[in-house]
């Protein structure tokens, strides 16, 4: 289990030690298009309860998401399996970063129990970076797609995983085990990786997805994700777009960065809901077989939708 110190890193609003000024401030009113009502539903509670009690990790409290009382309203959730420390410090994320010491070989059982519970019909599972592992967390991602099949066989299995830094053994290993959907996102375009994804590469990323959909087949459905909100234009976002549909890329999510804290890097504009209309249609004529983008959206929301759009187009094209 997790114990001891956490190591102490700079402000995420410094990348490589150099404060980025550009802009907008905190603690401004933010757009009417990002009012969401808090969480506090009877729902949102019972399962708040549920998956503390089981010592489990959520996406949606770890990373702040707006989509939390909404999901868990209708009973559905994004599991972080590997603990809640990160080995990377991206510069938006809100996931602590440190030095890992999780190791729970019954994770993947308690997840799979919690699927059961809340009687879930598509699972989102996730992890924290674990570059400190010798297959970058991948045997933890088998163990919890087994242990829901077992447990919960109606259920499907989205995997939302790192990068595994490019090494195809251990995305092997998870495309292995037939996950019906396979998700890494990219989270912003090239030229914003030395401030907002240091560590990481987008070219990599998109490597891997294009392994994952030559790896699986017609049997694994492939999905990434974008944020704006960091600078990017749109046509450079349309130019990430292209370059995930050449990697065979499937599903596509887009949505707007929200500062977690003031040492997180800032927002430098609100894109409008109509500048997200346009991104979707871009997506679309691009190929993508299903797109979801919006202020509010986030790489896990309406997960199942998404997942059932693109086997209804499959099967009205067969």
């Amino acid at each position: 289990m997790e114990s001891g110190a956490l190591h102490v890193t700079r402000s995420r609003a410094k990348p490589g030690g150099t404060r980025v000024t550009e802009g907008r401030p905190f603690r401004e009113r933010k757009p009417p298009w990002l009012k969401v009502p808090a969480p506090g539903g009877p729902t949102y509670r019972r399962l708040k309860s549920a998956i503390e009690a089981d010592n489990l990790h959520t996406v949606c409290q770890e990373a702040n998401c707006p989509n939390v009382g909404e999901c868990w309203e209708r009973g559905t959730a994004t599991f972080m399996i590997l603990g809640d420390v990160c080995t990377r410090r991206c510069g938006f994320c809100n996931v602590q970063t440190g030095k890992p010491t999780w190791n729970d070989p019954l994770e993947p059982m308690r997840v799979a129990n919690q699927v059961r519970m809340m009687g879930l019909r598509h699972a989102v599972v996730t992890s924290v970076d674990r570059d400190d592992l010798p297959d970058y967390g991948a045997s933890a991602f088998v163990g919890v797609i087994r242990s829901i099949r077992l447990l919960a066989p109606d259920c499907k299995v989205e995997v939302l995983t790192p990068d595994f830094r490019g090494q195809e053994m251990p995305l092997a290993k998870v495309i292995h085990e037939r996950p019906d959907v396979f998700n890494h996102n990219v989270e912003t375009v090239p030229r914003l990786y030395p401030k907002a994804r240091r560590g990481s590469d987008f070219m990599r990323s998109a490597r891997v997805l294009r392994l994952a959909k030559e790896m699986g087949g017609d049997g694994v459905v492939t999905k990434s994700g974008l944020m704006v909100g960091l600078g990017e234009t749109f046509e450079e976002m349309v130019e990430a777009f292209r370059i995930l549909r050449v990697h065979r890329v499937q599903i596509l999510t887009v949505g707007q960065y929200l500062r977690p804290t003031e040492q997180h890097l800032p927002v430098v504009r609100y894109w409008h809901p109509d500048e997200f209309d346009a991104l979707r249609d871009a997506a679309y004529e691009l190929g993508f077989e299903s797109v979801a983008s919006g202020p509010l959206v986030r790489s896990s929301y309406h997960a199942d939708e998404s997942a059932r759009e693109v086997a209804e187009g499959r099967a009205a094209a067969a």
